[in-house]
């Protein structure tokens, strides 16, 4: 029997593992997502993010533990989850020959939504999505900024009470990104569970309210994005771009960088306040850095790693 202030669990995994050979794509996962959270889900590619949620709306075999959504067992309960689930994919797969409406419509129709009850929906997506005027066209017509609503006003047709995104503001401009942004905060006002992926480490640190990052199938950490920079990384990070040898020597000798790292031509430094090094590069007659402070996209580089995945 649950508990009266237990908090309701969309989403619960206990050692979760799928395989391809003997790689495991996702190890032992074991997660919980509470309804209202707007989790994020980072990782580099390959990190095993897509896969889990494939596997949470029952797109791909289990290969060990368990898997529960809405209580439900997965993957047996699919066809019944995922009448709750509202899916955005990471490509556009909006029907071309059809009209924005009638690519609501028809969605719509997947669910067994009546006409009379489309008829009340679909007005109400155009107007949260900022398409009324669009109702009328093609698909061809629309911007990437229109696509990207128009797919997620598409997911929304059904009511879900968990709403998927992966990566949805991948190629956006900044003010279409922004508008998505705003739709997405609104759900979250509204009560929706939400799991977003995403590589903007800006956008999941802005949006979510909590922060998983993956790696090799793994959770490496899991926290409210501010909290975990304050838990993984230093207060602060000095990017050093082509500087030579000898004030770099200088700059590792103050005692407040903690350590420092090497990218290319880039040097990183992270300490708390670094004030002699900033005093040095000053004084010096090189001039190309940046003093910032430490944010999520460091702790992703520090649980992941540099190296380039394809």
């Amino acid at each position: 029997m649950k508990a009266t202030n237990a908090p309701n669990l969309i989403v619960s995994s206990e050692n979760l593992t799928k395989k391809y050979g003997d790689i495991s794509v996702v190890d032992k996962l074991n997660l919980s997502i509470e309804e209202g959270c707007f989790c994020g889900i980072l990782g580099p590619n390959g990190a095993g993010k897509t896969t889990t949620l494939r596997m949470f709306v029952g797109l791909c075999p289990i290969d060990g533990g368990s898997l529960t959504l809405f209580d439900k067992s997965m993957p047996e309960n699919a066809s019944v989850v995922r009448e709750s689930v509202g899916i955005v994919p990471q490509m556009d797969n909006l029907d071309p020959d059809f009209t924005v409406e009638e690519n609501l419509s028809v969605y719509g129709r997947f669910f067994g939504l009546s006409s009379s009850v489309l008829q009340s929906r679909i007005p109400e997506l155009l107007a949260f999505s900022s398409l009324q005027d669009k109702a009328n066209s093609k698909i061809s017509e629309l911007s990437g900024g229109m696509k990207r609503r128009l797919t997620l006003a598409r997911a929304l047709i059904n009511k879900p009470k968990l709403l998927i995104l992966d990566e949805p503001t991948t190629g956006l401009d900044p003010q279409a990104r922004q508008a998505i942004w705003q739709k997405l905060r609104e759900l979250k006002k509204q009560g929706l569970t939400l799991i977003l992926t995403t590589h903007y480490m800006e956008e999941a640190e802005r949006l979510c309210d909590r922060v998983i990052v993956m790696n090799h199938g793994e959770i490496k950490a899991d926290a409210p994005p501010k909290k975990l920079i304050r838990k993984e990384i230093e207060a602060h990070v000095l990017e050093v771009h082509a500087a030579e040898d000898d004030l770099l020597s200088r700059i590792k000798q103050d005692t407040s960088v903690a350590r420092f790292e090497k990218s290319g031509d880039i040097h990183f430094f992270y300490g708390e306040k670094l004030t002699q090094a900033l005093d040095m590069l000053e004084q010096s007659s090189h001039d190309d850095y940046l003093f910032r402070p430490a944010n999520l996209e460091d702790v992703f580089i520090k649980l992941t790693g540099r190296d380039l995945r394809e």
